[in-house]
């Protein structure tokens, strides 16, 4: 993939997302901003245009099966099509349980209707916009896609419904893209920041020591979407790590992805 190719990022106007999107524009790449219709979305995407960076705003509710789908024919319509998509847009905790640092909660005190919002989000909304932005990369005959996910721990943590859940149902789907799609010549690969990090899903008030910085996803998203990374599938990259993993996977090793079920 040429460096000046056309990426897409959901959830990008803010924590994981924006610093993603950040580096995928600074490496000379025409970047989808994708996010719900807010004024957020225009000002982020007017900031980057601002800069000389190659930025698209496009609104998208990733639970709408419709939203997606109008996202989808817009990106392909105004950018010709696609090559590198990132699946990133959730919300955390803190729409379930302002104070789950502090005061978790058992998941038998969840409410139903939170429950669901994470879940449509986090788990079916990565399904929506694979699947609709497949249709490009089938059509093209290539295409990359990258999922954002968690630690095992945070998948386990006590008091963590739904977001665990959430992202655990995110990694085995990942892996089933992957199965699906490695003979159509389209990759799909999982990223994980290796901890918890500096984002708005960290309430106020919570301890802010030892937080990874959101900028820890941008080499290996840099990486994923450069040259050196045609033919990866299936792999689970550590951000935190990242080097160590880069320095396996050049020697003709890479560590394997680890199991997590």
């Amino acid at each position: 993939m040429r460096e000046s190719g056309r990426a897409l990022v959901t959830g990008a106007t803010s924590g994981l997302g924006r610093a993603m999107a950040q580096v995928l524009l600074e490496s000379g790449m025409q970047v989808a901003i994708a996010a719900r219709p807010t004024p957020r979305l225009a000002e982020a995407a007017a900031r980057w245009q601002a800069q000389g960076l190659q930025a698209e705003a496009f609104a998208v509710d990733v639970r709408d099966e419709a939203s997606v789908a109008a996202m989808a024919r817009a990106v392909e319509d105004r950018m010709g099509g696609l090559d590198f998509a990132v699946n990133n847009a959730g919300i955390g905790m803190r729409t379930v349980n302002p104070r789950f640092f502090q005061d978790p909660r058992p998941f038998y005190e969840v409410p139903a209707a939170g429950f669901e919002d994470v879940v449509r989000t986090n788990f079916t909304g990565y399904f929506l916009v694979a699947k609709a932005l497949c249709g490009i990369f089938l059509r093209q005959g290539h295409g990359r896609l990258v999922n954002i996910t968690m630690n095992l721990s945070t998948m386990q943590r006590r008091g963590f419904v739904p977001y665990g859940p959430a992202r655990a149902g995110a990694e085995a789907l990942s892996r089933i893209m992957t199965e699906d799609l490695r003979a159509k010549g389209i990759w799909v690969n999982q990223l994980l920041p290796g901890g918890a990090t500096l984002t708005g899903m960290i309430p106020p008030g919570a301890p802010r020591e030892g937080l990874l910085p959101a900028e820890v996803m941008g080499p290996p998203i840099a990486f994923l979407a450069s040259p050196e990374a045609e033919g990866l599938t299936g792999a689970r990259i550590d951000a935190s790590r990242f080097n160590e993993w880069l320095s396996a996977y050049r020697s003709g090793h890479p560590p394997e992805s680890p199991e997590i079920f």
